[in-house]
């Protein structure tokens, strides 16, 4: 008993010192605006048949290491033109993301205004 006595005394010495640090502070991640661009791309006859679920999540995945995402994308009718749009912190970003999936860029353009007929 004796002995813990020293060690309870200098446990709450330490947490009364403790008290008098500041608390740390965290830098809060600040956030890049998001802008949307519409990425426009030619492909060869026949290169989106195999466009599988495994593959999206590749694309996915290198998107997000350069801040993209992938929101949708259309295709003309025999599929050799595709018009899809992203999101991103600019647009170095979308075609870094092009990039790394290795995906043509015929144009980008940035689509920060949203027209609905409703």
């Amino acid at each position: 008993m004796k002995k813990l006595i020293p060690v309870l005394s200098a446990l709450l010495v330490a947490r009364a010192f403790a008290a008098d640090v500041p608390a740390q502070t965290t830098v809060a991640t600040v956030k890049a605006p998001v802008h949307r661009y519409l990425v426009e791309r030619t492909f060869p006859a026949g290169a989106l048949a195999g466009l599988d679920a495994a593959t999206k999540k590749k694309v996915n995945v290198a998107n997000a290491s350069v801040g993209v995402r992938w929101v949708m994308s259309y295709a003309n009718a025999d599929e050799t033109k595709t018009f899809c749009v992203y999101e991103g912190p600019n647009e170095a970003a979308v075609r870094k993301a092009a990039e790394l999936n290795k995906l043509p860029v015929d144009s980008i353009t940035e689509v920060p205004v949203t027209l609905s007929p409703k």
